[in-house]
């Protein structure tokens, strides 16, 4: 976690606070009641409480959670924060939206696939779940560092799960990384079905 802490001053401390592409995609979508999974500096949870949504924003990073507190205190946001272990989370109650975007790849296979889980099932009958997961193909291993546990998910293994949601926006995409490595990710937005 020391990584992230680290990483997250420089950022705050250089006002790095724009959505990356994978949090401007969901943005319209991000509505309601929102759980946010691994909100690192709050660029997303900020960016839906301005356009009206109250915001739970929860990471493992207390130098992160610092910050948005501090911001969403500062531009007077409807945005909870909170400091947990998001490897043992579960959600105590259902929420309109839940996004987890970048979070479950830094777990153990059966950590991740567990708290995916857990993230699918907090989601209202007919609310949205925005996830994207690191997927194979991926050569791109420094940003695990020494912690020993990381997850590439299947390709197809995000969608299975979401077999019977509403499909709003499904994409594979690869980035160049360091060394002529590459990062493939998937990333889907899906509508829970009504029963």
């Amino acid at each position: 976690m020391r990584f992230f802490d680290e990483q997250f001053k420089r950022q705050a401390a250089a006002g790095e606070f724009e959505l990356n592409p994978f949090e401007a995609r969901a943005l319209p979508y991000v509505r309601g009641d929102v759980l946010e999974l691994g909100c690192g500096l709050g660029n997303l949870a900020a960016a839906a409480a301005c356009h009206g949504a109250r915001v739970t924003a929860l990471d493992g990073s207390s130098a992160a959670i610092e910050s948005l507190s501090a911001r969403a205190t500062d531009l007077r946001l409807e945005i909870a924060t909170g400091l947990v272990d998001l490897a043992e989370y579960q959600p105590e109650r259902d929420y309109d939206c839940v996004v987890a975007i970048g979070l479950f790849m830094f777990f153990p296979c059966a950590v991740a696939r567990r708290q995916l889980q857990r993230a699918l099932a907090a989601v209202r009958p007919n609310g949205i779940a925005v996830v994207n997961v690191l997927i194979a193909g991926t050569t791109y291993m420094a940003m695990f560092g020494e912690q020993g546990g990381y997850c590439l998910f299947g390709e197809n293994e995000l969608p299975a799960l979401l077999d019977g949601w509403q499909m709003l926006d499904d994409r594979i995409e690869t980035f160049d990384a360091p060394g002529g490595t590459i990062k493939r990710f998937r990333t889907c937005i899906a509508r829970r079905p009504l029963r």
